[in-house]
Protein backbone atom coordinates (compact mmCIF):
# COMPACT_ATOMS: atom_id res chain seq x y z
CA UNK A 1 0.00 0.00 0.00
CA UNK A 2 1.27 3.45 -0.93
CA UNK A 3 1.18 5.96 1.92
CA UNK A 4 -0.60 8.99 0.46
CA UNK A 5 1.19 11.85 2.16
CA UNK A 6 -0.57 14.46 -0.01
CA UNK A 7 -3.78 13.79 1.91
CA UNK A 8 -2.23 14.62 5.29
CA UNK A 9 0.17 17.36 4.19
CA UNK A 10 -0.54 18.83 0.74
CA UNK A 11 2.12 21.49 1.38
CA UNK A 12 5.02 19.02 1.40
CA UNK A 13 7.07 19.55 -1.75
CA UNK A 14 9.70 16.79 -1.42
CA UNK A 15 9.89 13.43 0.29
CA UNK A 16 12.29 10.51 0.36
CA UNK A 17 10.73 7.16 -0.48
CA UNK A 18 11.54 3.59 -1.45
CA UNK A 19 10.63 1.87 -4.72
CA UNK A 20 8.61 -1.28 -3.96
CA UNK A 21 7.72 -2.26 -7.53
CA UNK A 22 8.93 -1.33 -11.01
CA UNK A 23 7.67 -2.58 -14.38
CA UNK A 24 8.76 -1.76 -17.92
CA UNK A 25 5.95 -1.61 -20.49
CA UNK A 26 5.30 0.39 -23.67
CA UNK A 27 8.73 2.06 -23.49
CA UNK A 28 7.96 3.46 -20.03
CA UNK A 29 8.65 2.55 -16.43
CA UNK A 30 5.75 2.10 -14.01
CA UNK A 31 6.90 2.68 -10.46
CA UNK A 32 5.25 2.15 -7.09
CA UNK A 33 6.80 3.63 -3.95
CA UNK A 34 6.07 3.00 -0.28
CA UNK A 35 4.88 6.61 0.03
CA UNK A 36 4.22 9.51 -2.30
CA UNK A 37 3.35 13.19 -2.47
CA UNK A 38 2.12 12.90 -6.08
CA UNK A 39 -1.62 13.31 -6.47
CA UNK A 40 -3.00 10.73 -9.00
CA UNK A 41 -4.35 12.20 -12.19
CA UNK A 42 -8.11 12.90 -12.25
CA UNK A 43 -8.77 11.20 -8.92
CA UNK A 44 -11.99 12.92 -7.86
CA UNK A 45 -11.80 15.16 -10.93
CA UNK A 46 -8.53 16.87 -9.96
CA UNK A 47 -5.55 16.77 -12.37
CA UNK A 48 -2.42 14.99 -11.21
CA UNK A 49 0.77 16.61 -9.98
CA UNK A 50 3.79 17.43 -12.08
CA UNK A 51 7.30 16.75 -10.81
CA UNK A 52 10.28 14.40 -10.78
CA UNK A 53 11.65 11.26 -9.17
CA UNK A 54 15.42 11.52 -8.72
CA UNK A 55 15.35 14.27 -11.34
CA UNK A 56 13.46 12.09 -13.87
CA UNK A 57 10.24 13.72 -15.11
CA UNK A 58 7.02 12.03 -14.03
CA UNK A 59 4.78 11.68 -17.09
CA UNK A 60 1.65 10.46 -15.34
CA UNK A 61 0.30 9.19 -12.04
CA UNK A 62 -2.73 7.01 -11.42
CA UNK A 63 -4.39 4.87 -8.79
CA UNK A 64 -3.96 1.09 -8.87
CA UNK A 65 -6.12 -0.20 -6.07
CA UNK A 66 -4.50 0.98 -2.83
CA UNK A 67 -1.28 1.97 -4.61
CA UNK A 68 -0.19 4.97 -6.67
CA UNK A 69 1.71 4.32 -9.92
CA UNK A 70 4.24 6.85 -11.23
CA UNK A 71 4.99 6.69 -14.96
CA UNK A 72 8.45 7.81 -16.13
CA UNK A 73 10.31 7.59 -19.43
CA UNK A 74 13.81 6.80 -18.11
CA UNK A 75 14.88 4.09 -15.73
CA UNK A 76 15.66 4.94 -12.09
CA UNK A 77 18.46 2.68 -10.88
CA UNK A 78 18.29 3.37 -7.15
CA UNK A 79 15.67 1.93 -4.78
CA UNK A 80 15.93 5.03 -2.62
CA UNK A 81 14.42 8.01 -4.38
CA UNK A 82 13.56 11.66 -3.86
CA UNK A 83 10.08 12.67 -5.01
CA UNK A 84 9.65 16.37 -5.88
CA UNK A 85 6.46 18.05 -7.05
CA UNK A 86 5.98 21.26 -9.01
CA UNK A 87 4.77 23.47 -6.17
CA UNK A 88 3.27 26.21 -8.35
CA UNK A 89 1.18 23.62 -10.15
CA UNK A 90 0.07 21.98 -6.87
CA UNK A 91 -0.84 25.30 -5.24
CA UNK A 92 -2.82 26.33 -8.32
CA UNK A 93 -4.89 23.14 -8.17
CA UNK A 94 -5.45 23.63 -4.43
CA UNK A 95 -6.69 27.17 -5.06
CA UNK A 96 -9.06 26.02 -7.80
CA UNK A 97 -10.34 22.96 -5.92
CA UNK A 98 -10.89 24.77 -2.61
CA UNK A 99 -12.52 27.60 -4.54
CA UNK A 100 -14.81 25.11 -6.22
CA UNK A 101 -15.99 23.74 -2.87
CA UNK A 102 -16.77 27.26 -1.69
CA UNK A 103 -18.54 28.24 -4.92
CA UNK A 104 -20.59 25.02 -4.97
CA UNK A 105 -21.56 25.67 -1.33
CA UNK A 106 -22.72 29.19 -2.22
CA UNK A 107 -24.97 27.95 -5.03
CA UNK A 108 -26.41 25.34 -2.68
CA UNK A 109 -27.00 27.74 0.22
CA UNK A 110 -28.34 30.70 -1.76
CA UNK A 111 -30.27 29.02 -4.59
CA UNK A 112 -30.53 25.34 -3.64
CA UNK A 113 -28.37 24.45 -6.66
CA UNK A 114 -26.44 21.21 -6.47
CA UNK A 115 -23.15 20.68 -8.28
CA UNK A 116 -23.53 17.81 -10.76
CA UNK A 117 -20.29 18.30 -12.74
CA UNK A 118 -16.80 19.61 -12.03
CA UNK A 119 -13.70 20.10 -14.19
CA UNK A 120 -10.33 21.78 -13.65
CA UNK A 121 -8.72 22.77 -16.95
CA UNK A 122 -5.35 24.35 -17.67
CA UNK A 123 -6.84 27.86 -17.78
CA UNK A 124 -10.37 27.74 -16.43
CA UNK A 125 -12.54 25.72 -14.05
CA UNK A 126 -16.22 24.97 -14.41
CA UNK A 127 -19.03 23.48 -12.38
CA UNK A 128 -22.44 22.36 -13.62
CA UNK A 129 -25.30 23.40 -11.31
CA UNK A 130 -28.72 21.74 -11.57
CA UNK A 131 -30.75 24.92 -11.91
CA UNK A 132 -32.14 25.90 -15.33
CA UNK A 133 -31.18 29.58 -15.31
CA UNK A 134 -29.75 32.38 -13.20
CA UNK A 135 -29.69 36.18 -13.44
CA UNK A 136 -26.68 38.49 -13.48
CA UNK A 137 -27.75 39.93 -10.10
CA UNK A 138 -27.81 36.44 -8.62
CA UNK A 139 -24.33 35.72 -9.99
CA UNK A 140 -23.09 38.95 -8.39
CA UNK A 141 -24.55 37.81 -5.05
CA UNK A 142 -22.74 34.48 -5.39
CA UNK A 143 -19.43 36.27 -6.05
CA UNK A 144 -19.95 38.69 -3.17
CA UNK A 145 -20.83 35.87 -0.76
CA UNK A 146 -17.88 33.65 -1.68
CA UNK A 147 -15.32 36.43 -1.65
CA UNK A 148 -16.48 37.66 1.76
CA UNK A 149 -15.78 34.17 3.08
CA UNK A 150 -12.37 34.23 1.38
CA UNK A 151 -11.48 37.60 2.89
CA UNK A 152 -12.65 36.44 6.33
CA UNK A 153 -9.99 33.69 6.15
CA UNK A 154 -12.01 30.78 7.54
CA UNK A 155 -10.07 27.59 8.21
CA UNK A 156 -10.26 24.57 5.90
CA UNK A 157 -9.71 21.17 7.50
CA UNK A 158 -9.90 17.52 6.52
CA UNK A 159 -10.74 14.48 8.62
CA UNK A 160 -11.94 10.90 8.34
CA UNK A 161 -15.39 9.71 9.45
CA UNK A 162 -17.29 6.45 9.18
CA UNK A 163 -20.62 5.90 7.48
CA UNK A 164 -22.65 6.00 10.70
CA UNK A 165 -21.19 9.41 11.55
CA UNK A 166 -22.28 10.95 8.24
CA UNK A 167 -25.80 11.68 9.51
CA UNK A 168 -24.31 14.15 11.97
CA UNK A 169 -22.75 16.24 9.18
CA UNK A 170 -24.66 18.54 6.78
CA UNK A 171 -22.82 17.26 3.69
CA UNK A 172 -23.80 18.59 0.26
CA UNK A 173 -23.46 15.21 -1.44
CA UNK A 174 -23.24 11.55 -0.55
CA UNK A 175 -19.84 9.85 -0.42
CA UNK A 176 -18.88 7.21 -2.99
CA UNK A 177 -17.27 4.98 -0.32
CA UNK A 178 -18.75 3.38 2.78
CA UNK A 179 -15.81 3.65 5.18
CA UNK A 180 -12.86 5.93 5.88
CA UNK A 181 -14.78 8.82 4.36
CA UNK A 182 -12.61 11.91 4.01
CA UNK A 183 -14.46 15.16 4.71
CA UNK A 184 -13.25 18.59 3.62
CA UNK A 185 -14.82 21.20 5.88
CA UNK A 186 -14.79 24.97 5.45
CA UNK A 187 -15.19 25.99 9.11
CA UNK A 188 -18.85 25.03 9.57
CA UNK A 189 -19.83 26.56 6.21
CA UNK A 190 -19.40 23.58 3.92
CA UNK A 191 -18.92 19.85 4.40
CA UNK A 192 -18.03 17.74 1.39
CA UNK A 193 -16.65 14.20 0.91
CA UNK A 194 -13.48 14.67 -1.15
CA UNK A 195 -10.10 13.04 -1.74
CA UNK A 196 -8.45 16.13 -3.27
CA UNK A 197 -5.71 18.44 -2.02
CA UNK A 198 -6.91 21.60 -0.32
CA UNK A 199 -5.67 24.81 1.27
CA UNK A 200 -5.45 25.48 5.00
CA UNK A 201 -7.71 28.53 4.89
CA UNK A 202 -10.09 30.36 2.56
CA UNK A 203 -7.78 33.38 2.49
CA UNK A 204 -5.30 31.39 0.41
CA UNK A 205 -7.92 31.07 -2.36
CA UNK A 206 -7.22 34.76 -3.00
CA UNK A 207 -10.47 35.51 -4.80
CA UNK A 208 -13.10 33.89 -6.99
CA UNK A 209 -14.18 35.43 -10.28
CA UNK A 210 -16.99 33.97 -12.37
CA UNK A 211 -16.09 34.45 -16.03
CA UNK A 212 -19.10 33.02 -17.84
CA UNK A 213 -22.46 31.31 -17.24
CA UNK A 214 -24.26 29.40 -19.97
CA UNK A 215 -27.03 26.83 -20.33
CA UNK A 216 -25.85 23.24 -20.54
CA UNK A 217 -28.10 20.16 -20.80
CA UNK A 218 -30.86 21.70 -18.72
CA UNK A 219 -28.43 23.01 -16.10
CA UNK A 220 -26.13 26.02 -15.95
CA UNK A 221 -22.39 25.74 -16.55
CA UNK A 222 -20.37 28.21 -14.48
CA UNK A 223 -16.84 28.98 -15.64
CA UNK A 224 -14.61 30.59 -13.04
CA UNK A 225 -11.04 31.18 -11.86
CA UNK A 226 -9.46 31.45 -8.41
CA UNK A 227 -6.33 32.97 -6.93
CA UNK A 228 -3.43 33.46 -9.33
CA UNK A 229 -5.63 32.49 -12.26
CA UNK A 230 -8.03 35.29 -11.32
CA UNK A 231 -5.10 37.73 -11.16
CA UNK A 232 -3.87 36.60 -14.60
CA UNK A 233 -7.39 36.89 -15.98
CA UNK A 234 -7.70 40.43 -14.63
CA UNK A 235 -4.24 41.36 -15.93
CA UNK A 236 -4.87 40.52 -19.58
CA UNK A 237 -8.35 41.99 -19.51
CA UNK A 238 -7.08 45.20 -17.93
CA UNK A 239 -4.38 45.46 -20.58
CA UNK A 240 -6.92 44.88 -23.34
CA UNK A 241 -9.23 47.58 -21.97
CA UNK A 242 -6.29 49.98 -21.67
CA UNK A 243 -5.15 49.28 -25.24
CA UNK A 244 -8.67 49.74 -26.58
CA UNK A 245 -9.16 52.96 -24.64
CA UNK A 246 -5.88 54.31 -26.00
CA UNK A 247 -6.87 53.27 -29.51
CA UNK A 248 -10.21 55.08 -29.18
CA UNK A 249 -8.77 58.02 -27.20
CA UNK A 250 -11.33 57.31 -24.54
CA UNK A 251 -11.41 56.67 -20.79
CA UNK A 252 -11.43 52.99 -19.85
CA UNK A 253 -14.88 53.32 -18.23
CA UNK A 254 -16.26 54.80 -21.47
CA UNK A 255 -14.86 52.06 -23.72
CA UNK A 256 -18.07 50.05 -23.97
CA UNK A 257 -20.17 53.04 -25.01
CA UNK A 258 -17.57 54.01 -27.63
CA UNK A 259 -17.38 50.49 -29.02
CA UNK A 260 -21.17 50.20 -29.08
CA UNK A 261 -21.40 53.40 -31.13
CA UNK A 262 -18.72 52.16 -33.51
CA UNK A 263 -20.52 48.84 -33.86
CA UNK A 264 -23.83 50.49 -34.77
CA UNK A 265 -22.02 52.81 -37.19
CA UNK A 266 -20.39 49.77 -38.80
CA UNK A 267 -23.78 48.06 -39.15
CA UNK A 268 -25.20 51.17 -40.79
CA UNK A 269 -22.26 51.38 -43.22
CA UNK A 270 -22.53 47.68 -44.06
CA UNK A 271 -26.24 48.10 -44.78
CA UNK A 272 -25.52 51.08 -47.01
CA UNK A 273 -22.68 49.17 -48.70
CA UNK A 274 -24.98 46.22 -49.42
CA UNK A 275 -27.53 48.56 -50.98
CA UNK A 276 -24.87 50.20 -53.18
CA UNK A 277 -23.49 46.83 -54.24
CA UNK A 278 -26.94 45.66 -55.24
CA UNK A 279 -27.33 48.76 -57.41
CA UNK A 280 -23.88 48.12 -58.89
CA UNK A 281 -24.78 44.49 -59.64
CA UNK A 282 -27.94 45.65 -61.41
CA UNK A 283 -25.92 48.05 -63.63
CA UNK A 284 -23.25 45.42 -64.30
CA UNK A 285 -25.91 42.83 -65.20
CA UNK A 286 -27.56 45.23 -67.63
CA UNK A 287 -24.17 46.09 -69.16
CA UNK A 288 -23.26 42.41 -69.59
CA UNK A 289 -26.57 41.73 -71.30
CA UNK A 290 -25.87 44.56 -73.75
CA UNK A 291 -22.59 42.92 -74.74
CA UNK A 292 -24.00 39.38 -74.90
CA UNK A 293 -24.58 37.21 -77.94
CA UNK A 294 -28.14 36.15 -78.80
CA UNK A 295 -28.81 32.59 -79.94
CA UNK A 296 -32.38 31.46 -80.61
CA UNK A 297 -33.67 34.37 -78.53
CA UNK A 298 -31.42 33.54 -75.58
CA UNK A 299 -28.80 35.96 -74.25
CA UNK A 300 -25.42 34.25 -73.83
CA UNK A 301 -23.17 36.12 -71.37
CA UNK A 302 -19.77 34.52 -71.94
CA UNK A 303 -16.77 35.94 -70.06
CA UNK A 304 -13.67 33.73 -69.77
CA UNK A 305 -11.70 35.90 -67.37
CA UNK A 306 -13.76 38.10 -65.11
CA UNK A 307 -11.76 40.62 -63.10
CA UNK A 308 -13.69 39.92 -59.92
CA UNK A 309 -13.46 37.71 -56.87
CA UNK A 310 -15.37 34.46 -57.28
CA UNK A 311 -17.56 35.34 -54.28
CA UNK A 312 -18.52 38.61 -55.97
CA UNK A 313 -19.55 36.72 -59.11
CA UNK A 314 -21.75 34.46 -57.00
CA UNK A 315 -23.38 37.53 -55.44
CA UNK A 316 -23.94 39.22 -58.82
CA UNK A 317 -25.35 36.15 -60.58
CA UNK A 318 -28.89 36.38 -59.08
CA UNK A 319 -29.26 39.86 -60.60
CA UNK A 320 -28.34 38.53 -64.04
CA UNK A 321 -30.75 35.62 -63.60
CA UNK A 322 -33.59 38.08 -63.02
CA UNK A 323 -33.31 38.92 -66.72
CA UNK A 324 -35.34 36.32 -68.65
CA UNK A 325 -33.87 34.12 -71.39
CA UNK A 326 -30.28 34.48 -70.17
CA UNK A 327 -27.47 31.97 -69.77
CA UNK A 328 -24.25 33.08 -68.09
CA UNK A 329 -20.81 31.46 -68.31
CA UNK A 330 -18.12 33.02 -66.12
CA UNK A 331 -14.49 32.07 -65.61
CA UNK A 332 -12.02 33.36 -63.01
CA UNK A 333 -8.27 32.76 -63.02
CA UNK A 334 -6.86 32.48 -59.52
CA UNK A 335 -3.24 32.16 -58.42
CA UNK A 336 -3.03 28.42 -59.04
CA UNK A 337 -6.43 27.26 -60.32
CA UNK A 338 -9.28 28.19 -62.57
CA UNK A 339 -12.90 28.50 -61.43
CA UNK A 340 -16.13 28.56 -63.40
CA UNK A 341 -19.75 29.32 -62.65
CA UNK A 342 -22.56 28.74 -65.14
CA UNK A 343 -26.20 29.61 -64.63
CA UNK A 344 -29.49 30.35 -66.31
CA UNK A 345 -32.53 32.53 -65.67
CA UNK A 346 -35.55 30.94 -63.97
CA UNK A 347 -37.78 30.83 -67.03
CA UNK A 348 -35.41 28.49 -68.93
CA UNK A 349 -35.60 24.72 -68.48
CA UNK A 350 -32.05 23.69 -69.37
CA UNK A 351 -30.62 21.29 -66.76
CA UNK A 352 -27.15 22.60 -65.95
CA UNK A 353 -26.27 19.52 -63.89
CA UNK A 354 -26.64 17.39 -66.99
CA UNK A 355 -24.47 19.84 -68.92
CA UNK A 356 -21.82 19.43 -66.21
CA UNK A 357 -22.05 15.64 -66.49
CA UNK A 358 -21.55 15.79 -70.25
CA UNK A 359 -18.54 18.12 -70.01
CA UNK A 360 -17.01 15.99 -67.25
CA UNK A 361 -16.86 13.04 -69.65
CA UNK A 362 -14.31 14.82 -71.84
CA UNK A 363 -12.50 17.14 -69.38
CA UNK A 364 -11.17 16.38 -65.90
CA UNK A 365 -13.01 18.97 -63.76
CA UNK A 366 -14.51 19.10 -60.31
CA UNK A 367 -17.85 20.71 -59.67
CA UNK A 368 -21.45 20.49 -58.60
CA UNK A 369 -24.60 22.49 -58.20
CA UNK A 370 -28.27 22.51 -59.13
CA UNK A 371 -30.27 22.29 -62.36
CA UNK A 372 -30.08 26.10 -62.52
CA UNK A 373 -26.48 26.82 -61.45
CA UNK A 374 -23.25 24.83 -61.50
CA UNK A 375 -19.75 25.79 -60.41
CA UNK A 376 -16.38 24.18 -59.99
CA UNK A 377 -12.68 24.28 -60.67
CA UNK A 378 -10.05 23.08 -63.10
CA UNK A 379 -6.31 23.56 -63.78
CA UNK A 380 -5.68 27.19 -64.64
CA UNK A 381 -4.25 26.32 -68.07
CA UNK A 382 -7.44 24.35 -68.86
CA UNK A 383 -9.91 27.13 -68.00
CA UNK A 384 -10.37 28.45 -71.55
CA UNK A 385 -10.82 24.93 -72.93
CA UNK A 386 -13.28 24.10 -70.16
CA UNK A 387 -15.39 27.19 -70.75
CA UNK A 388 -15.37 26.66 -74.53
CA UNK A 389 -16.59 23.10 -74.01
CA UNK A 390 -19.37 24.30 -71.71
CA UNK A 391 -20.30 26.94 -74.28
CA UNK A 392 -20.54 24.34 -77.05
CA UNK A 393 -22.70 22.05 -74.88
CA UNK A 394 -25.01 24.93 -73.98
CA UNK A 395 -25.40 25.87 -77.68
CA UNK A 396 -26.26 22.22 -78.48
CA UNK A 397 -28.89 22.21 -75.75
CA UNK A 398 -30.64 25.38 -76.84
Amino acid sequence: MTEKIYLENPYLRQVEARIIEKKYMNNKYYIKTNKTIFYPNLAGGQPGDKGTINGVKVLDTYEDGIDIVHVVKDNIHSDRVLLSIDWNNRFDYMQQHSGQHLLSSAFYKLYNGETVGFYIGKEYVYIDINIPEITEDEIEKIEEFTNKIIFSNFSIKTYIVEKEEMNKLPVRKDPIVNSNIRIVEIDGIDFSPCCGTHLRSTGEIGMIKIRKVESYKGNIRVEFVCGNRALNDYTWKSKSIKDISNLLSSKDKDVYDRVEKLYHAKESLEKENRHLKEKLYEYMAADLIKGSKTVEGINLVFEKSMDMEFKELQNMLPFINLIENTITLFGVKGNDAGQFIISRSHNLQMNMKKVLEEVSKSIDIKGGGSPQTIQGGCPIDKLDETLNTFYDKVIESI
